[in-house]
């Protein structure tokens, strides 16, 4: 077993279990006795049906509304905004192949998002109902501010999951939208200014006077930082190299394997 020097805060004691694991099957389980670990047989037979990852599904909750509720909420928006629909993403239950806790990486947060980056990278994603206990250990930590972090991680995973490898699609778009309104706005503005002391009989425009051309010039200065920062994320992410592909290999056929590295070159020594 591991055990930590301290609260490393959620996410990490799952990472020091999947580093030291070595099984093919990976299961995790809460410490306040809620989930059943009698429930680990169907988890790992749904596995054995050909998914990746199976988290379990606590179909029937022992918990006050006050935490049910948001819980549902919050299944809707990561389904809602990543595709990926479980009754109950945060669910401590889980069952995972090996290959899955080699290649998702946690840290802050993430471990409530675990099926979403999984299934980011191709894995097969199921669920399973499992039975849920009162809770008779420990002290639920659950309210309005973990509420709200978590929805914060989520807008993270979703941005790291559909642009984490084309960061100025998203950024860039955005400029775009802000820079063109900002300037349809401006050329609008322009033409009521000339128009107003070309014909005869209109009355005269004062843009200074106008709310409209602060709104247009602060769209076009947004969007010409969002195009910025757009570029400068995309130059970091050409430079950076990550810890882990972008891409995640099911198998290889032909015994093919990865082309091994070549042997540094010996310095050449003289006499």
């Amino acid at each position: 077993g591991i055990r930590l020097r301290r609260n490393f805060g959620k996410a990490a004691a799952p990472s020091a279990g999947f580093a030291a694991a070595q099984g093919e099957l990976v299961v995790t389980l809460d410490a306040d006795l809620q989930d059943d670990p009698a429930e680990i047989p169907n988890l790992i037979a749904r596995i054995r049906e050909g998914c990746d990852l199976v988290s379990g599904w606590k179909q029937v909750r022992h918990d006050p509304w006050h935490k049910v509720l948001p819980s549902r909420v919050f299944n809707w928006l990561v389904g809602a905004l990543t595709g990926v629909k479980l009754h109950d993403h945060n669910c401590g239950l889980k069952c995972y192949r090996r290959e899955v806790t080699a290649e998702v990486r946690l840290y802050g947060e993430r471990h409530r998002f675990v099926p979403v980056l999984a299934a980011a990278r191709g894995f097969r994603v199921g669920e399973v109902a499992v039975k849920h206990r009162p809770r008779e250990f420990g002290q639920s930590k659950y309210g309005f501010s973990r509420f709200l972090k978590g929805f914060l991680d989520l807008l993270t995973v979703k941005f790291l999951t559909g642009f984490g490898q084309r960061p100025q699609h998203l950024l860039g778009g955005i400029g775009l939208g802000c820079f063109f309104v900002g300037l349809i706005g401006l050329i609008f503005l322009a033409a009521q200014w000339l128009f107003s002391r070309v014909l005869p009989g209109a009355e005269a425009i004062h843009l200074h006077e106008r709310p409209a051309l602060i709104y247009s010039v602060a769209l076009l200065i947004m969007g010409g930082q969002f195009l910025s920062l757009g570029v400068v994320a995309e130059l970091f992410i050409s430079h950076y190299e990550p810890e882990s592909p972008s891409y995640s290999v099911a198998e290889r056929t032909d015994n093919a394997s990865p082309p091994a590295a070549a042997p540094p070159e010996k310095p050449e020594t003289k006499n």
